[in-house]
């Protein structure tokens, strides 16, 4: 873990899976095998086993369990809270906004539907409502609601699912454009000090040196 430069919020600087395999006899321990890239994508990464990746519904989905949390933020939002209550959902380093977790789905989309009139009459605009149906992938975002790199572990089908978000003003600055950009860092098969086999992925520290060799490039005296 560091923290980004950027605002100064924690960020992942090397992501290390144990594989639980023996690193094979035959093979030198001290060459990494390259398996690929990934870029640091802004809607978040899943990593885990096939079949669980095979079960996993997305936001457009059905959730498994008929559930869904209701949330709500904006200028009247306390003036909705004094209206129609809704306790605070904390998260890691915010005090969160106001909503209901856990209602079954016709309830959740009546409650949303309560607090879009009331605001549409007296105000127009100014709340923010969200019904997050309990699909995988938000239950993964929830999970990570507490911990200081927005990561967290589900069950998907009896697999173990590990789910990660990404601090957004390091996404914004550092890692626009993603893999169309070139915004890559290698993901490598390698050996601990054990000799159990781990998947590797390092993202390396931000290099101001680059930025300003890049500004001086930009401002620079130009010809024609």
């Amino acid at each position: 873990m560091s923290h980004t430069p950027f605002d100064e919020e924690p960020a992942i600087a090397t992501l290390e899976i144990s594989l639980g395999l023996r690193w094979p006899e035959t093979t030198n321990r001290s060459v990494s095998v390259r398996l690929g890239d990934l870029p640091v994508d802004r809607c978040g990464m899943v990593i885990g086993d096939a079949s669980g990746l095979d079960a996993w519904t997305g936001m457009n989905d059905q959730p498994a369990d008929g559930l869904a949390d209701v949330t709500y933020w904006g200028r009247y939002a306390d003036d909705a809270h004094a209206q129609f209550g809704g306790g605070r959902i904390a998260q890691y380093g915010v005090d969160g906004p106001h909503g209901w977790l856990d209602l079954p789905l016709a309830e959740a989309a009546a409650r949303a539907s309560e607090l879009t009139a009331w605001c549409d009459r007296l105000h127009g605009k100014g709340l923010m409502v969200s019904i997050d149906k309990h699909t995988d992938y938000h239950r993964f975002r929830r999970a990570g609601w507490h911990h200081p790199l927005r990561a967290g572990a589900i069950d998907v089908s009896g697999c173990q699912v590990l789910g990660i978000e990404w601090d957004q003003g390091d996404h914004s600055i550092r890692h626009h454009g993603e893999r169309e950009a070139g915004q890559v860092y290698p993901v490598t098969l390698e050996a601990d000090e054990t000799g159990e086999m781990v998947m590797r992925w390092i993202i390396p520290p931000y290099d101001f040196d680059d930025e300003d060799e890049q500004g001086a490039m930009l401002c620079g005296p130009q010809w024609s």
